[in-house]
């Protein structure tokens, strides 16, 4: 066995098994991979591993984890390759066997996963899959329509909320179509189009922006004029030059007097907290707060301006209290960082308590007068008619122009006619800029703009083939960019070149070099370290009264810029958990015990110490694994295992009760949360897979639930000591990232998939995992480079090819979309 395995790691068994230049575009067919050879000894030393360790579990009898492997054939994996991938998974990881099972030399095992890996490998032709077409999510449609228009809008104004599949919102299978999406898309058509032209005739709507209530309003809010704290700043699109109405209102108490009028409030009947509203940093109003004022009273706890003049365009509208005090607040405690932590003190002797706004509503246009020259118009309008036989031309030129942008791809003869008969339709009843606005209200409804279709060319042959130079460019830009495609890169596919390898790699630098790349962290690595359940977390403020939403926000964009920072200097994907630098602003610094940092601005730190290098010592990270009144080292341990490793847990058994059901305390003295989990995880039902999770998330216990260090829990000293699935003893932080570090290939690979379903917007299956593994083998011949994965995955065949969809009868299509649906209702739905 020992020279099997010494001749196998001769020929690079980790990530190295065929060193590679890279691969290039692929031609009309895909070419199979080229893998070593196994000799028959190293079979048998599989073979050996299986009969004698992994059926002693995985037989007829037993069948744990729904599993079998008494039929499973090591010389012939492709015969069962779903199985054979679930295994390779499990012994790369060093997770099978498992622990408390008698385990065969870690050569055998990963002569195991070599052979299975090389014979996969060699019998598998790439197959680039097949997914239906692609719809504009809501991020892509926001950033689509600021490409397209400048203009800022929000889709979640019009769109409703995105389905999840593979972690990520741009999964084509599971973006269903029914008639109320689709009759949001044609809503946001109409108010977009009137929004980005102006609508001289448009009739007066209020529109609310909310202040969570976990938002601190004692600092200046980015945006608003200095000299004011709190409130809120916003940019709004005024439809029309005209008059409008603004209206804040307030937090209250729980019984209905305004929060802040108590003995600690700043104001008084001399000096009365004021609010101030600005236009673009100029005030337009200042209004005086009554400090009695009641949700009983006429108006509630509501004020409101006279009408204010305002023109069209966006604007940056501010609601801000003027900023009455500086310095430390002399309170009988220690002041919280979220400054509404509690509305029963605000009568209280001894606490500083000021008012806060709850919302900004902006009601208008009233007496609307016209329409003032925005961005948007100045990008819709590349000409301006002078005389009415000139209106046609330019509205042909106008609407050639959008529509080539908004479809991603030239303009048929038949798309410029259909867009032509709406404008000649709306400009008999209103003028030429109504003619305009109506036909791209047609541009931003038609199926062109929403969907990404992807058609097979005229000389496509064979089960498979390469989708076209619009169609690539399409999806290179929405993967780097998570928008359209630029200027640039469209003419590159109208000249026939982004087939060329050396022009696709050009590209892909020059894109990676725009600031737009950045969507590679707020898109994708937001998905996939699920970013967005931070949002969701509310920390017990009895336990973290420091714990605010400016603090949550802080979170989530040091991971942002920390993986944007990745990309953008080319870094090592190792540095995902050795990083030994951060970012961060002053309000996060401080929790995090860093000292110099100053201001509400990011910027890169060193970090003191080794435990909270990389992600597992981001404060996001920590937060979202973490209950509100407690840590959760089963929440983290089950995140590293099924982000990181992608090796997720079983769900548990029906009918195991929570940890909140075991004792709290014995004799008078609070048990810690690992003291709490031992006596959880006493029950058989329960230790088997605790044992695998629990000591992942305990070797995180030195951070609280709010990522802050800590070394007691419940008076009793924090004990992170464990031992890992494969035997590993550690001790902390320091000792997992190193015992993670020991066999990086589950990482590198699971990175390797995410990125690759996000590119592809498809759930990746057993056929794309060769291709995953060659990716992963030539970045490490270049360092685990970033660059190495994204050039990898366009590269791959799986992104310039696509397989001709299956011809079926009627009866085979009602088969197949019984089980789609069936597949679907497992998916998680954001």
């Amino acid at each position: 066995m020992r020279i099997a395995a010494a001749a196998l790691g001769a020929a690079g068994l980790s990530l190295s098994l065929v060193p590679g230049t890279g691969p290039s575009v692929p031609p009309s067919a895909p070419q199979p991979l080229v893998a070593p050879a196994i000799d028959t000894l190293s079979v048998e030393v599989g073979r050996a591993v299986v009969a004698g360790t992994c059926t002693r579990c995985h037989n007829d009898r037993r069948l744990r984890g729904n599993l079998s492997l008494e039929t499973f054939d090591v010389a012939a994996p492709e015969a069962q390759s779903d199985v054979a991938e679930r295994m390779i998974r499990k012994l790369r990881a060093g997770m099978m066997p498992p622990a408390g099972v008698r385990r065969p030399s870690d050569d055998s095992l990963t002569t195991l996963a070599a052979v299975l890996e090389t014979r996969l490998d060699a019998q598998t032709t790439p197959t680039p899959g097949r997914r239906t077409f692609q719809r504009l999510n809501r991020a892509e449609y926001s950033r689509t329509i600021r490409d397209l228009l400048d203009l800022d809008v929000d889709a979640g104004d019009y769109l409703p909320l995105d389905t999840k599949s593979a972690n990520f919102d741009n999964i084509a299978d599971v973006q269903l179509l029914s008639p109320t999406l689709m009759d949001a898309y044609l809503r946001a058509a109409g108010e977009i189009s009137r929004l980005a032209i102006g609508d001289p005739e448009v009739t007066a709507s209020e529109a609310t922006y909310k202040v969570p209530r976990w938002t601190s309003q004692a600092d200046h809010v980015e945006g608003a004029p200095y000299g004011t704290r709190g409130g809120t700043a916003v940019l709004h699109n005024f439809p029309a030059d005209g008059e409008y109405v603004f209206r804040v209102s307030f937090h209250h108490e729980t019984t209905g007097a305004l929060y802040g009028n108590g003995k600690g409030t700043l104001h008084t009947a001399d000096g009365p907290e004021q609010v101030e509203i600005s236009v673009d940093g100029e005030r337009v109003a200042l209004l005086d707060i009554d400090r009695w004022m009641h949700v009983s009273d006429p108006d509630g706890v509501n004020l409101r301006t006279d009408p204010i003049r305002v023109t069209a365009g966006p604007r940056r509208v501010a609601a801000a209290f003027i900023r009455t005090f500086e310095g430390p607040l002399q309170d009988l405690v220690s002041p919280h960082d979220w400054s509404i932590a509690s509305t029963s003190i605000t009568d209280a002797y001894g606490f500083t308590t000021l008012p806060h706004l709850r919302d900004l509503a902006i009601t208008g246009p009233y007496h609307p007068t016209g329409v003032s020259e925005t961005p948007s118009r100045r990008a819709v309008f590349a000409c301006t008619p002078e005389r009415p036989a000139e209106e046609t031309p330019c509205a042909s030129r106008i609407l050639s122009r959008l529509a080539t942008r908004a479809y991603r791809r030239p303009l048929t003869d038949e798309n410029l006619d259909a867009l032509m008969a709406l404008y000649h339709e709306g400009a008999s009843t209103g003028g030429f800029e109504a003619g305009v606005r109506l036909a791209l209200e047609g541009i931003l409804a038609s199926p062109h703009f929403v969907f990404r279709f992807e058609e097979p060319t005229d000389d496509a042959t064979g089960d498979a083939y390469r989708i076209d130079d619009f169609d690539l460019a399409a999806r290179l830009s929405f993967f780097l960019w998570a928008a359209g495609p630029d200027d640039e890169l469209m003419e590159v596919a109208a000249s026939g070149e982004l087939g060329d390898p050396e022009a696709l790699d050009h590209q892909v630098r020059r894109m990676l070099d725009d600031p737009k790349a950045e969507a590679l962290a707020t898109r994708f690595a937001a998905q996939w370290f699920r970013l967005q359940d931070l949002e969701k977390i509310h920390p017990d403020v009895r336990l973290y009264p420091d714990f605010d939403q400016q603090l949550k926000e802080a979170m989530a964009r040091e991971t942002e810029l920390f993986f944007y920072s990745l990309v953008r200097d080319d870094a090592s994907a190792l540095d995902l958990l050795t990083a030994d630098y951060t970012y961060v602003n002053e309000r996060l610094a401080r929790h995090y015990g860093i000292a110099d940092v100053v201001g509400t601005e990011f910027r890169r730190v060193r970090i003191p110490g080794s435990e909270r290098r990389g992600l597992l010592g981001h404060g996001s990270v920590l937060t979202l694994t973490s209950h509100a009144s407690r840590t959760s080292p089963v929440l983290r341990g089950k995140w590293v295992m099924e982000v990181l490793l992608g090796t997720p847990p079983p769900p548990p058994p029906p009918d195991i009760p929570d940890l909140e059901a075991t004792e709290e305390a014995v004799d008078g003295r609070l048990l810690s949360v690992r003291e709490r989990l031992e006596m959880h995880r006493s029950s058989p039902a329960c230790s088997s897979c605790h044992r695998v999770i629990d000591p992942i998330g305990l070797a995180l216990e030195n951070f609280d639930g709010t990522g802050e260090w800590r070394i007691n829990d419940n008076d009793s000293a924090i004990d992170a000591a464990g031992e890992l699935y494969d035997g590993t003893p550690i001790e902390s932080a320091a000792d997992l990232r190193a015992a993670l570090l020991r066999r990086p290939t589950p990482l590198i690979r699971t990175f390797t998939e995410n990125l690759m379903a996000y590119a592809l917007g498809r759930r990746l299956e057993a056929y794309d995992m060769p291709t995953v593994r060659k990716i992963a083998r030539d970045a490490e011949a270049e360092g685990y480079r970033m660059s190495a994965f994204i050039h990898g995955v366009v590269r791959s065949p799986a992104f310039s090819m696509k397989t001709i969809d299956p011809v079926v009868d009627e009866q085979d299509a009602g088969d197949e979309a019984d089980a789609e649906d069936a597949r679907r209702g497992r998916h998680e739905r954001h």
